[in-house]
């Protein structure tokens, strides 16, 4: 009888996955993010006679409030945007390494890594880039005026929110992890020090005097006075490497988007060092002489060729890629449709390569828990951003009197060459710890357009994942023809070069699919056992005229359109 009901429930979850919810429709304005409450307040400013830029920074500001876990001022993230004149441009506000940071800051005197330094302590923490990139995007590119961008997420700090199920047991679950940071624990717990419960109205008073600076004197209100010496303060207690002339010297930049072709589409992602716009762009240059939508949607053919493309992609990333102020990346070779089709002349159709036989690619010396939202308005001007704390809470430690998280972005640099990180990604000197540079990132924020015109925004949290989440979503609508409903939701897999495992959603390929991939040589086919799934995939989508916004049915969150 228990195997017959077993049987049941798996073939309910198999239907379960299967189905796709629907999309939010809109024609002036679409939000979707990680909260329906972030996502909401950027929906009001845009009401108010914002644009999507006013929208995407009035949620990400939302997103510290109502999404701690990822959304934040205390960390970083990266911009790619559409102008309504179809101009893209793209702005990097990753965290950038203290001045006092060394190379082997988190070695011991042997040259072993110290466990838990780099993810665990003040001294993982980076210095922040959040505030000063949604305040240089919304100046430069926004119609409203920072106080009204700010304002929904002041409110939503002050006056608080009801605590969903989710949001309440993720509380309950990290707060072991806290213990030794008294403001940690006195921000996710009541005044008498017990658990919030689903239903809860969640007040941050601290962080909403925190954001109430910033709206009141911009990036002086977060980067110099009150809020920056209680953070260098924190630093000081706890050893950390953060002072006042890191905040104060911190900025964001400017870069060129990373620009590709794939099957008549304009692909627009982040540069370095942001690693997923070069990859993105690399893995379609490597695949576009197949014909995926032949092959099939989940097939043992196009799973097989799109893990082998991940593979050499990554193993690039672990060479090449870092922050261009600090080492020359080839991103001109890396995106050149030339350069992918020799580094794939040794795929083969029927068999699987050994990570441990496939290196960095070569060429004749020449000169040379994370959250992602999705904003596009009815002129047209589409915002893609991804900003992180790097893991789940960052390194858990708040600042006391800000109600803000530290990030533990450092563990995100090559601490030793060769050594995995958190993700089990692996760098070289190209993402060694210098001070001041920043630190490499998978985010993978994507634009795609077609003629000029609005097609896609993109992008995930996720880790290493989110890239291969991001080049799915992309493959599933150009390639298999899918709505943004089924390009969202449908199970997804992951493959990173190292270790050499292929990673699947529960219910994501067939059982005759995984036995044809294991013929082929695919050595490890595990099923995620962690979270949800694979990525969280916010994403939107323009057709005929409409906006089509879907939050990924894997966690909560809404897309709301108008």
């Amino acid at each position: 009888m228990r195997s017959v009901l077993l049987l049941i429930l798996s073939i309910l979850t198999f239907v379960a996955s299967a189905a796709s919810p629907e999309a939010s429709y809109g024609e002036h304005g679409m939000v979707t993010s990680r909260s329906e409450f972030a996502s909401q307040a950027g929906i009001e400013v845009m009401k108010e006679g914002g644009n999507a830029v006013d929208g995407a920074v009035a949620t990400a500001f939302a997103l510290a409030v109502t999404y701690p876990s990822a959304g934040n001022i205390g960390g970083g993230g990266f911009a790619v945007i559409r102008l309504a004149d179809g101009k893209v441009v793209t702005l990097d506000h990753r965290e950038k390494a203290p001045a006092s940071a060394t190379r082997d800051m988190y070695l011991d005197k042997d040259g072993n890594e110290i466990e838990g330094l780099s993810r665990n302590s003040h001294k993982a923490s980076g210095v922040p880039g959040s505030v000063d990139g949604l305040l240089t995007m919304q100046e430069k590119y926004g119609k409203l005026t920072r106080k009204q961008v700010i304002a929904p997420a002041i409110r939503l700090a002050k006056d608080g929110f009801v605590l969903s199920r989710d949001m309440a047991l993720q509380f309950k679950e990290v707060l072991p992890s806290m213990q030794q940071y008294p403001a940690s624990v006195a921000k996710f717990t009541r005044k008498d020090g017990s658990l919030y419960e689903e239903g809860d109205t969640y007040r941050q008073p601290e962080l909403a005097a925190v954001l109430q600076r910033i709206a009141d004197k911009g990036r002086d209100g977060f980067y110099k006075g009150k809020t920056a010496e209680l953070i260098a303060a924190e630093m000081k207690r706890g050893n950390g490497n953060i002072t006042m002339d890191d905040l104060a010297n911190y900025h964001s930049v400017w870069r060129e988007p990373i620009h590709g072709t794939y099957r008549g589409y304009d692909i627009w992602g982040m540069g370095p060092p942001s690693s997923g716009g070069v990859m993105i762009v690399q893995m379609l240059n490597m695949m576009e002489p197949y014909d995926l939508h032949a092959m099939g949607y989940g097939s043992a053919a196009a799973v097989h060729l799109m893990v082998e493309a991940e593979r050499r992609a990554y193993a690039d990333r672990a060479e090449y890629l870092g922050d261009p102020d600090y080492y020359e990346v080839p991103i001109a070779k890396l995106i050149e449709k030339d350069y992918a089709r020799k580094r794939f002349a040794d795929f083969q159709p029927d068999k699987a390569s050994d990570s441990n036989d496939i290196g960095a690619g070569h060429w004749p010396p020449e000169h040379m828990q994370t959250t992602h939202l999705s904003v596009m308005d009815g002129d047209g001007v589409m915002v893609a951003m991804t900003t992180t704390l790097n893991s789940s809470y960052g390194n858990k430690i708040v600042v006391p009197g800000t109600g803000m998280l530290l990030n533990n972005e450092m563990d995100d640099f090559s601490i030793k060459p060769n050594t995995p990180n958190q993700f089990n990604l692996i760098g070289r000197e190209a993402n060694q710890i210098e001070p001041g540079k920043r630190m490499l990132s998978s985010m993978s924020p994507t634009i795609v357009t077609k003629d000029g015109k609005p097609v896609l925004i993109a992008g995930s949290p996720g880790g290493s994942t989110i890239i291969t989440t991001t080049l799915q979503v992309i493959v599933n609508v150009i390639d298999h023809g899918m709505s943004i409903e089924d390009a969202v939701s449908k199970p997804r897999f992951h493959h990173q070069w190292k270790p050499d495992v292929v990673m699947i959603e529960p219910w994501g390929l067939s059982p005759d699919t995984i036995e044809i991939l294991k013929k082929m040589g695919h050595k490890s086919l595990r099923e995620v056992r962690f979270g949800r799934g694979i990525g969280d995939a916010n994403s939107i989508e323009y057709v005929d005229g409409m906006i089509r916004g879907i939050k990924d049915p894997r966690n909560e969150g809404g897309a709301v359109g108008y």
